[in-house]
């Protein structure tokens, strides 16, 4: 019934029905539900790095304000809607984050494990960036009839909270390779050079390399037909917005991050860069995805846009094993992979017969079938 009510059809979500403040009441109670639980059992739910955020009391207020938000929105959905399942499971959401202690919240549970699951990790990541790319999409839409829950928008949910609760586990596999590099090589010179030099220098000098070094492997994704098969599925997306980028096999997050982050940690690059990369990175490979028309004119051939990135996913034959870069078309130009036709964007999205099933635990059986016939890069 909820998702019934979500993917209502357009003439159920107009303005005044109720429909946007029960989406939102039910999205920010939950929320406000997720975070009530990683205060309660912040040794199983809570990232080490947000710990301390809880004991500020600007995070406190920020959270009881936020459930008074999703309780009324949910209430106002109540009084609009007829069919009420969004404004009941919003206030019920936000009624039993307040009876688990709501802004005042503290642990019930000993930290018995370095263990732990990114609970509050997730909800944060779902707020920022959702409550950041929704309102850009429906105001610059390319695609204007793709509803903010569009096909497939479970799967892709689902991968934000898959990689959001492993990020424990992604994150000290991610830096294996590069740990066994110092310990064999140590570096000291090198690394000391380049913490020392300006900040922004550094930041600079992270992206060109780790956008060398992602490009030979997303190009290696296409060409090599069992690393295909793991890329596959984040190509399997027919629609793109702000949450399709989420959708990337397990596998294919760690050898990612374990290569591309090689030269930001091998060669000793300061907190402050790695950090301030990590946020742009991540801002910035939801950006390209988003389903925005903005146009950027000269730009768009210094920096990757979302029309560049949308060619890269587009369904046509010209569209397969172009635009490989992440962050700079000039390694498309160097390389010669190239392809953004004149104001033109693609037609559809996804892979060539779409072989992908849907569902997570399909997505994450598939690459491990019988390879198919299509080989390596064909409709990526």
């Amino acid at each position: 019934m909820v998702r019934g009510e979500l993917e209502a059809p357009p003439a159920l979500r107009r303005f005044g029905s109720g429909w946007i403040s029960g989406v939102l009441g039910l999205v920010l109670g939950l929320a406000g539900l997720g975070l009530v639980v990683a205060l309660r059992v912040p040794g199983v739910f809570a990232m080490p790095e947000t710990r301390s955020l809880y004991q500020d009391p600007a995070f406190r207020i920020g959270l009881q304000t936020l459930l008074l938000i999703a309780f009324a929105l949910a209430t106002l959905s109540l009084t609009l809607r007829s069919e009420k399942i969004l404004g009941t499971c919003g206030v019920a959401a936000a009624i039993l984050a307040v009876l688990l202690g709501g802004s005042d919240a503290t642990a019930v549970a000993p930290d018995v494990t370095p263990l732990y699951l990114g609970l509050d990790f997730f909800v944060l990541r779902i707020l920022f960036t959702g409550l950041l790319f929704i309102p850009l999409e429906r105001l610059f839409a390319q695609h204007r009839a793709q509803p903010v829950f569009r096909a497939e928008w479970r799967e892709d949910l689902f991968y934000f909270l898959v990689s959001s609760l492993l990020v424990q586990v992604l994150t000290y596999l991610t830096f294996v390779p590069a740990r066994s590099i110092l310990a064999v090589a140590p570096l000291t010179a090198l690394r000391a050079w380049v913490g020392a030099l300006p900040v922004a220098v550094q930041f600079v000098a992270i992206m060109f390399l780790t956008d060398l070094v992602q490009y030979w492997l997303h190009r290696a994704f296409h060409r090599v037909p069992w690393l295909w098969r793991f890329h596959t599925v984040h190509h399997s997306a027919r629609s793109l917005d702000w949450m399709a980028g989420a959708r990337m096999h397990v596998l294919e997050i760690l050898v990612l991050r374990a290569t591309t982050v090689l030269p930001m940690f091998v060669l000793g690059f300061s907190p402050e860069a790695m950090n301030a990369y990590i946020f742009v990175v991540y801002l910035y490979a939801t950006f390209v995805h988003a389903n925005l028309r903005w146009r950027f004119g000269a730009l768009e051939a210094v920096l990757v846009t979302p029309r560049f990135h949308h060619w890269h996913h587009g369904v046509e034959r010209e569209a397969v094993d172009v635009n490989f870069a992440v962050h700079f078309p000039l390694l498309d130009r160097l390389f010669g992979t190239h392809h953004l036709p004149g104001d033109r964007w693609p037609d559809g999205y996804g892979v060539q017969g779409h072989p992908v099933p849907l569902g997570y635990v399909a997505q994450l059986r598939y690459p491990f079938r019988r390879a198919r016939a299509a080989g390596g890069g064909v409709g990526a």
